[in-house]
């Protein structure tokens, strides 16, 4: 789906930068002509005992020859710009489909665990991953030991219960012999069902609906 709106837009903008660019030509024919018949009328109107002299009007027209290019280079700048653009976003159309490491809340089916990863204080003996709900409401507390920094939430209560699906959101209490150091924030793995483009920022949806922005993004990986 998303291919296919990017060609989409691909056409469309290339549409409109080549209808700019020929409006653009118009407007800078228009304006040579008026410029020609202002120094022709500035001729036919000076003073014949002090006339112009010609190196005025090389230098007349110089200026507006520099004005003229550099309208045309803006025009081209702009062109490559949208290009640029839509390259980017057409690459990032592959990541549609992959699971993405992000700060935002992560989502869990009420099945899979989420795989998760956080940095412990240098000093901490213990943490404590909290995990909230949607809503902010902490639903569920974990002691961990301080070692791996990749590890996984299973979803399930003490009971072996399993939480309900949607998104949560993670962060780990640092402690040391008892005593609260700090806390820390913790990523999760999300997966990318949408990317697309709002007022040319690329816009990633993951599942569960969040959105983030691919700046947001701090790894990638193959579900598969």
């Amino acid at each position: 789906m998303v291919n296919t709106i990017t060609a989409a837009t691909t056409g469309t903008t290339g549409a409109s930068s080549s209808s700019s660019s020929s409006e653009a030509g118009s407007a800078l024919s228009s304006d040579f002509d008026t410029f020609l018949k202002m120094l022709t009328v500035q001729m036919q109107n000076q003073d014949p005992l002090n006339p112009i002299e010609s190196s005025d009007y090389a230098v007349q027209l110089a200026t507006f020859s520099q004005v003229e290019q550099s309208v045309i280079t803006n025009d081209l700048l702009e062109g490559l710009s949208a290009q640029l653009g839509l390259m980017g976003f057409s690459e990032l159309s592959g990541w549609v489909g992959m699971d993405a490491r992000s700060e935002a809340a992560a989502y869990f089916d009420g099945a899979s665990p989420v795989t998760l990863t956080g940095e412990f204080a240098t000093a901490a003996d213990t943490g404590v991953l909290i995990v909230r709900d949607a809503d902010g409401a902490v639903v569920q507390k974990l002691t961990m030991v301080p070692t791996d920094h990749a590890f996984e939430w299973s979803g399930h209560d003490g009971n072996g219960d399993a939480f309900e699906a949607g998104l949560y959101s993670f962060e780990i209490e640092n402690y040391h012999n008892g005593d609260y150091l700090s806390t820390t924030t913790v990523e999760g793995y999300s997966r990318i069902v949408e990317a697309r483009s709002d007022d040319g920022d690329v816009v990633l949806v993951l599942a569960g609906g969040n959105e983030i922005g691919s700046d947001d993004v701090t790894a990638l990986r193959d579900p598969s």
